[in-house]
């Protein structure tokens, strides 16, 4: 697990297969990212799944709730098969429009 910080976002790359140990290691670590956007960067794994994918899902909403964006990219998966209570987009630069197009919504009351 690669941790990087961009402003009020951190991105969380995950280099090794698993992905139930990384959401794992983040729910463990959880207080230290409440503060910023999530990105979950998965493009390095080979292999993805809806499954892996909903993973996520309990992080997301609990993310989600708190007002900031949880947003999950993967080249791997079949975007339509998704659900709509994730957010996962193909590339990096997308989850960044993405948590820029949130803030805008969250600061416009939406």
């Amino acid at each position: 697990m690669i941790i990087d910080r961009d402003g009020n976002i951190t991105i969380i790359t995950q280099e090794h297969p698993s992905v139930k140990t990384l959401v794992n290691n983040i729910e463990q670590s959880y207080d230290k990212f409440r503060p910023y956007h999530l990105i979950i960067n998965l493009t390095s794994l080979e292999k993805q799944h809806l499954e892996d994918i909903i993973e996520f899902l309990r992080l997301s909403n609990k993310h989600r709730s708190d007002k900031k964006s949880f947003v999950v990219v993967s080249d791997k998966v079949n975007l339509d098969e998704m659900p709509d209570e994730i957010v996962v987009v193909p590339t990096l630069q997308e989850a960044y429009d993405i948590v820029d197009m949130e803030d805008i919504e969250r600061d416009l009351g939406f």
